[in-house]
């Protein structure tokens, strides 16, 4: 074990060398108390095309190595990584900000995608097709695409990295990832445990750096094959018309708004606790976190008086010290985008019924903040906060809710509480989202497909789907 305080050296990783020094990099910052953590390198154009080549050298033998192999080197990755968890976790919680037990689970849940994807990789079958001539055979293979490029985003360090990388390894392809430059020490710790258990030098390449410059250099790259991004809408369809100027396969993880609707046969004893915790979970930063809440009209007074006075109760603070509940914002722009939604909507009438302003002066922290009688044309129920606002609206029956909650273009994550199995068939049905949740969220599982539709992106990553992204078909048509 490692000392628990001690920030890493952090690093770029090149065919299987660790690079500390480029001459060019910045400062990563605990949001908690904008202190310095570490230094991170920077890539050039240089080192970015020895990464994509190396990336292609290492595919021919990474990809002709046999899947029980590869399978054993995902499981001794997730093993490391539960082994590594504590240590890891306070690295995160002091550079992404949320606390140190959701850091640990968030690893926990990274572990379980490389063993998950492990076990998958002996089971990516072809298909023979009956013949309709004797002497002739037709056969169905999948195959590794080819190198990959990744781009992760900073709120969940681990397990976004993760997903790309080990559904990259498992298909037999390679990578060039490139996690978020504000939280560098938890992909460098994710590269380490999958080099300790075995993986050969250039299956895996981190690079960091100005993002703009990455992407257009690695994207055209001719080495680069596939690329997988999870980001904001604006910069997906940059990054996806630069893929398909190239011809090059693209899933698009993109911007959600949730919409939650709560009927008025829902159980509020056990939905406010629950929905408060998955909105103020990482300060609200999650891409499928709820985000509009439609609640009918006959509980609406008793759902907000109880919603607010849970919000008001968390304990905010250091995602390092004992009791902290929600930790700061990942940067000062994050606050900024806080600041700029409260006063949109106190301007238009929206009524402010806690938070609603920073905590301090030193750290970037945000109070929980709940505002009612939100209507549709408040920024706050157009543009997903990514942070911890809850806006809440009455509404008076299910086809005005379902209307509502569809009327925007994104379509990753909904959400629907009923106490009704009719209701629930009707929530599963009418809300318009690549995942839904209906009396649950458990909807970000290793083994279940994770992607949205419409203006949040297209293709899965998770389940057998996401392995599906990273392999094309062949047929083989012969004569024996």
């Amino acid at each position: 074990m490692t000392d628990a305080t001690a920030y890493p050296q952090l690093a770029l990783l090149i065919d299987g060398e660790w690079i500390t020094e480029t001459g060019a990099g910045e400062a990563v910052l605990n949001p908690a108390d904008e202190s310095e953590l570490g230094h991170l390198p920077h890539v050039d154009t240089a080192l970015l095309d020895r990464a994509a080549q190396a990336a292609a050298r290492a595919f021919d033998r990474w990809s002709a190595t046999p899947a029980i192999e590869r399978k054993r080197i995902l499981n001794r990755t997730a093993a490391l990584l539960r082994e590594r968890a504590e240590d890891i976790a306070r690295w995160m919680s002091r550079e992404e900000g949320k606390p140190v037990a959701e850091a640990v689970g968030e690893i926990g849940g990274a572990a379980d995608i490389f063993e998950w994807y492990g076990d998958e990789a002996p089971r990516l079958y072809g298909r023979t097709v009956p013949a309709r001539a004797p002497g002739l055979r037709h056969e169905v293979r999948r195959l590794p695409v080819g190198p990959v490029a990744g781009f992760a985003p900073w709120n969940f360090p681990a397990l976004t990295p993760a997903r790309k990388i080990a559904g990259a390894l498992a298909a037999g392809c390679t990578i060039v990832m490139k996690p978020a430059e504000e939280t560098p020490a938890t992909a460098i710790a994710i590269a380490r445990a999958l080099m300790d258990a075995g993986l050969p030098p250039g299956c895996l390449n981190l690079v960091f750096g100005h993002p703009a410059t990455i992407s257009e250099y690695l994207i055209p790259h001719p080495a680069i094959r596939k690329i997988s991004f999870t980001g904001s809408t604006a910069v997906g369809r940059h990054l996806g018309a630069l893929a398909a100027q190239s011809v090059k396969r693209a899933t698009m993880e993109l911007g959600g708004h949730a919409p939650v609707v709560v009927c008025d046969d829902a159980a509020l004893d056990q939905v406010v606790p629950a929905l408060v915790a998955a909105k103020f979970r990482n300060a609200g930063q999650v891409c499928i976190a709820p985000s509009r809440f439609f609640v009918a009209r006959k509980l609406y007074d008793g759902f907000v008086d109880r919603f607010a006075e849970a919000a008001a109760a968390l304990h905010v603070g250091a995602g390092t010290e004992a009791g902290t509940q929600m930790g700061p914002l990942a940067n000062d722009r994050r606050l900024a985008a806080m600041a700029r939604l409260v006063d949109d909507a106190e301007a238009r009438g929206l009524r402010r019924v806690t938070g609603g302003a920073r905590v301090g002066n030193r750290g970037y922290f945000w109070q929980p903040t709940v505002l009612a009688e939100a209507e549709g044309d408040a920024l706050v129920m157009r543009e997903e906060p990514f942070g911890p606002i809850a806006p809440i609206t009455p509404f008076d029956d299910l086809d005005e809710a379902l209307s509502r909650a569809n009327a925007l273009p994104y379509g990753l994550a909904a959400y629907g509480f009923t106490g009704s199995r009719a209701t629930s068939d009707r929530l599963a049905a009418g809300l318009r989202a690549g995942m839904v949740g209906v009396n649950s969220f458990a909807i970000s599982i290793a083994e279940l497909p994770f992607g949205g539709v419409g203006d949040s992106g297209y293709g899965s990553e998770g389940g057998t789907e996401g392995l599906d992204g990273y392999l094309e078909t062949r047929l083989i048509s012969q004569t024996v």
